[in-house]
């Protein structure tokens, strides 16, 4: 797929112009690692062969290139920007596409194909099984798949193995850690300034919320658990939900309430109806122990500002009698079936986090005028929940074994509403833990993580991966680098997926990225293995892009090494390409 000979549309034109941009920064890199790095494991000189390798890999994936691309009216060019890509390249269309068009198999494929079919835009067609394994691993465990996964599931011959795969997926540990992750993103588990938790109150809050997710605790629950809990900041982790605010007043807790379970920004509202609603929190307590940094949180009824009645955000006004602490009553109301707000909230959520942008977007403004791009999914969405009292893996095994989520990245139409209304499936970059978990698996390495105040509870083992770090204040500067949220306001779009510079700079030239690589147990072995060359460069492929090569890459790569390129380097020198393409740094 060389430049001379491609014939692609106008976004991919501009993917490979950031292509040919990429390759000559990372030429000169390798130029320059050449010339300065002594003994025979230093990473040779790119040819213009591997120049080829390095822009067949990053074009296939053009459509990754951000800032490119039609937008639905009114979507910002942000972090969460979508790019689809029309009249793919043969090649890339081989690799990510089945050419099989969706069919209405579910519930959730009917709604959203008949919305398109009203609309006029024609879906993308269902991604290939190497696509789905990589896509379906990230978007729910946030871990690659490894070259031994990928294989089993290609060689799979059963019919239902993508449904077989997702129902695996769930069960494992990592989909605790990683939604674990998410979910202390919004509850702000931080242990340092502005939120102060306290190391040892923040991993006990985060350890509550893993168990709860590993157990898969009904959601309700789960709310009803963090809004009701009275005890000490170490004993019973759920009363941190109170701790981890900046303004813990009755107000800044009735609006950080409505944004994590409502999906609501309180401070929107007339003030009668945000001080109506801080009035059920206007009894809580807090004092300290004689333990150190101990914090008791507690039902206060003598508290001078207590307020004897409350409105809930319907308009119901609610007496306070004493008998009973206010937050069960408010929580009694929340978690009720018939709440427009809880149940809406989160599986609008749950589908933002596996598509980027929710049915109501942004997923945390839900407003009269903001209205859903789809009622009826969302509707659909509510209602199988409660019916499964509230079980979120079945909201999960719903979207992820629909044909929508199964769609490929290669737009069929240049609509500029298709995006919006979930006629492909959204190219975005990985999270800054997944992306650092995924170098690290691949190269055998690990990462070390501190907190800048060196407390208690601060050092961890440096097995541990980012997505499983507890605290926001225990971080990295590549963490940092990547868009980490740092977890002072629990809104989603603290978390900054915009590729940078900087980002493709520490990719291309970090001497950090480098060792990994040099030092990479996999790396070594093929470069010393007694294997065909295509054998080992089949091996990278698994590995990082979770995939086969095409026959086209293998005569590159071939033809690379038979220009004069040593064995380690032309293993050194394809692993740093593929980890610099689009398609690794992106989910797709």
């Amino acid at each position: 797929m060389f430049f001379s000979t491609c014939k692609v549309s106008q976004v991919e034109q501009s993917g490979l112009r950031r292509c040919c941009w990429v390759t000559k920064l990372l030429a000169a890199n390798r130029l320059f690692h050449a010339r300065n790095a002594s003994g025979p494991s230093a990473p040779g000189v790119l040819t213009v062969t591997v120049y080829c390798l390095i822009a067949e890999v990053l074009a296939v994936s053009a459509f990754a290139a951000s800032g490119t691309g039609t937008r639905a009216p009114g979507q910002a060019n942000d972090s969460q920007a979508h790019v689809p890509v029309s009249a793919p390249t043969p090649n890339a269309a081989a690799i990510f596409d089945t050419g099989v068009p969706p069919r209405p198999e579910t519930q959730i494929d009917r709604i959203v194909l008949d919305q398109l079919q009203r609309m006029g835009i024609a879906p993308a067609n269902l991604c290939s099984d190497a696509v789905f394994i990589r896509r379906v691993y990230l978007d729910a465990i946030g871990t690659l798949p490894t070259a031994d996964e990928v294989k089993q599931f290609m060689l799979d011959k059963r019919p239902d193995k993508r449904r077989l795969l997702i129902d695996r997926l769930l069960e494992r540990d990592e989909f605790a850690d990683y939604w674990a992750m998410k979910w202390c993103d919004l509850l702000r588990v931080k242990a340092e300034f502005p939120i102060n938790l306290w190391p040892n109150a923040a991993q006990a809050y985060h350890r509550w919320v893993r168990s709860a997710l590993r157990q898969n605790m009904p959601y309700d629950r789960f709310a009803r658990d963090l809004l009701t809990a009275s005890g000490s900041n170490f004993r019973v982790p759920q009363v941190n939900f109170y701790r981890a605010m900046q303004d813990r007043s009755p107000e800044g807790v009735a609006r950080a309430v409505a944004l994590t379970f409502m999906g609501v920004r309180a401070e929107k509202w007339p003030a009668n109806s945000l001080k109506g609603m801080a009035a059920f929190f206007s009894q809580l307590g807090y004092k300290t122990t004689g333990e150190w940094k101990e914090e008791i949180v507690y039902w206060n009824p003598a508290a001078t500002n207590a307020q004897l009645a409350g409105v809930l955000p319907d308009g119901t006004r609610v007496e306070f009698n004493g008998e009973r602490d206010p937050r069960e009553l408010f929580a009694d109301w929340l978690v009720n079936p018939q709440n427009p707000w809880f149940t809406r909230n989160i599986v609008n959520r749950v589908w933002s986090w596996l598509f980027g942008r929710g049915v109501v977007h942004e997923p945390d403004d839900i407003r009269p005028d903001n209205p859903p791009v789809n009622p009826a999914l969302l509707v659909y969405l509510e209602h199988e929940l409660i019916g499964a009292n509230y079980d979120l893996k079945h909201i999960y095994r719903l979207i992820l074994n629909s044909h929508i989520y199964q769609l490929s990245s290669l737009s069929r139409t240049n609509a500029a509403v298709a995006g919006a209304n979930f006629a492909f499936y959204p190219v975005r970059r990985l999270d800054a833990e997944v992306i650092i978990d995924a170098l690290n698996q691949i190269t055998g390495a690990t990462d070390q993580y501190i907190s800048p105040v060196p407390e208690p509870f601060t050092v961890l083992p440096e097995a541990v991966r980012a997505i499983a770090l507890p605290d926001a204040s225990i971080t990295s500067p590549t963490l940092e680098l990547f868009g980490r949220p740092p977890r002072d306001t629990g809104v989603e779009s603290e978390r900054n997926n915009r590729l940078t510079a900087a980002q493709r700079l520490y990719l291309l030239n970090s001497s950090a990225i480098q060792r990994k690589l040099e030092q990479s147990r996999l790396i070594r072995s093929l470069a010393n293995a007694d294997v065909p060359l295509p054998d080992a460069v089949t091996t990278l492929y698994l590995t990082i892009l979770s995939r086969y090569p095409t026959e086209t890459e293998l005569r590159t790569v071939q033809a690379y090494a038979d220009s004069g390129a040593t064995r380690t380097q032309t293993i050194l020198d394809v692993a740093w390409a593929l980890i610099n393409s689009a398609e690794f740094i992106y989910r797709h």
